[in-house]
């Protein structure tokens, strides 16, 4: 085996697939690459997979002869069917991977896709939690041990891939579970739980380091308990407005844990993916702190944004506010010289990007300026808008982020808000008690015409704060399912 992994043909193929790699999160980075990209990543990875399948399957190439110029004298490069006893069982599970993944991403729906992705995290994390569990009870197939002894390298390794993956695994698990509903998106917040959090991580790394000179059964699968539990207990705090970031954050854990799993099984291409991806993560995680004024340690450490009272999942008492018709709203936009429009959450749910670009396509017809507005934590997921707006075939160019437009609403005439709420909720600037507060919001309070499509005035936005703007005098509130109050609008238009 380590000959075979030895193979340059296979490190040239690795190299190959790194580069593919880092061309498919290069395309990934705009709209308009953003297929290329994917395109990138999928041939990348059909590389890395079968390179490892073919030098890997016993009896694929002969192993004392990987090359023509390294064959013994009268042989030549030989190549041979793999034992099926070893195939099979491996192409099956590849067959099953398949079938579920393209079932899946037909029938995914895309308000579904925050939670799918917190899943697919979960899977990357017991993967690496189960290749150290098989490496540390079966070293020497591994190739990491002599006379029984793991090497002190590896046991560093092994210590760190089943820790960071067995946390991306719990915390992705409870991550899904507030993503889907199961769970109240409200921080669950522990007595002591810093001290504990904290007690819980020194416990793991200590055990690391005394693991490197002790490999007794019970330190490694104290290690792996003891990280299964950290990870429960650094998500549980986290409210839903904060959910974005776990995201991303649990993105960055599941690339490193692929990458130390990398190290133990001697595989480049998984050492060169794990770390593409742990570093891309880490740097969207701290991108989309910045974005909501948290500290990036803060995130690494669990329970950040959880500290606060803030308002329960209830709208405060009844307050005076003035209820609008498609008709209202469609007449306000088209006598407007400038609408902005701040997709949220409601807008995916609804499935309503389609009908919004129609609306907008009606307002440009009669000489009205259109623009989107989009939060960076607008939805469940980072660029979770991004995606739904490019299904509808928004222009590029309508698009514009958080500090590239706030500035305009003062001299904007309409903010048509849809489905969104504690991203344009003031609150995070003026309630130090609110579990939002020091996030950036949009400032469509400064709009002459705030236009709210929202379901009823009994709820709240998902980080469970009511919202002032709904109470303005210049907040006209169209409550409705937000696809069907658009379809009406586009009607009024004619």
């Amino acid at each position: 085996m380590e000959g075979l992994a030895q193979n340059p043909w296979a490190a040239l193929a690795y190299l190959v697939a790194g580069v593919c790699f880092i061309l498919a999160l290069r395309g990934l980075s705009s709209p308009t690459s953003s297929q290329r990209g994917n395109r990138f990543g999928m041939i990348g990875m059909t590389i890395a997979v079968v390179t490892t399948l073919i030098t890997h399957l016993p009896s694929f190439i002969t192993p004392d002869c990987l090359t023509a110029t390294n064959c013994p004298a009268g042989q030549t490069l030989s190549f041979g069917f793999p034992d099926p006893g070893v195939a099979v069982p491996i192409l099956i599970a590849i067959v099953i991977g398949a079938v579920i993944g393209i079932v899946t991403a037909r029938r995914i729906a895309m308000t579904a896709m925050p939670q799918l992705v917190a899943a697919f995290h979960s899977l990357v994390g017991m993967a690496a939690v189960l290749v150290a569990g098989a490496a540390f009870l079966n070293p020497e197939a591994f190739g990491i041990a002599e006379a029984g002894r793991i090497f002190t390298q590896s046991r560093i390794e092994m210590g760190l891939g089943v820790a960071i993956g067995a946390i991306t695994f719990s915390g992705s698990v409870i991550a899904f579970l507030k993503l889907n509903g199961n769970m109240g998106g409200k921080p669950i917040l522990l007595p002591a739980r810093h001290v504990i959090n904290l007690a819980v991580l020194a416990g793991i790394l200590g055990l690391i380091a005394y693991f490197t000179q002790d490999q007794t059964p019970w330190v490694f699968w104290t290690i792996t308990g003891l990280s299964f539990a950290i990870g429960f207990l650094l998500i549980i705090p986290i409210g839903g407005a904060d959910m974005p970031v776990v995201v991303s954050m649990l993105n960055s854990y599941s690339g490193w844990a692929a990458a130390a799993m990398g190290f133990t099984l001697h595989n480049t291409a998984m050492i060169i993916t794990g770390a593409l991806v742990g570093s891309s993560g880490a740097i969207l995680s701290y991108i989309m702190c910045r974005a909501m004024n948290r500290s990036f340690i803060s995130v690494i450490a669990g329970g950040f944004g959880g500290d606060s009272g803030g308002a329960a999942g209830e709208a405060k008492e009844q307050r005076p506010w003035k209820r609008g018709s498609a008709e209202d709203a469609a007449f306000l936009m088209s006598q407007a010289e400038q609408v902005i429009i701040i997709p949220g959450y409601g807008m995916a749910v609804a499935q309503a990007q389609h009908v919004l670009r129609e609306m907008a396509d009606k307002l440009k017809e009669e000489g009205v300026r259109v623009k989107y507005a989009i939060h960076p934590v607008a939805g469940r997921m980072p660029g979770h808008m991004n995606v739904l707006l490019a299904e509808a075939n928004v222009p590029y160019d309508e698009v514009f982020e958080l500090e590239d437009i706030n500035s305009e609403f003062a001299q904007t005439d309409v903010a048509f808000v849809i489905g969104a709420n504690d991203v344009v909720n003031p609150a995070a600037k003026t309630d130090k008690s609110s579990p939002i507060y020091g996030m950036p919001v949009f400032d469509v309070n400064k709009a002459k015409t705030v236009l709210f499509i929202k379901r009823s005035m009994g709820g709240v936005g998902y980080a469970g704060v009511d919202n002032d703007v709904f109470y303005q005098d210049n907040t006209m509130m169209l409550l409705s399912d937000a696809k069907k109050m658009v379809e009406e609008i586009v009607k009024a238009l004619g």
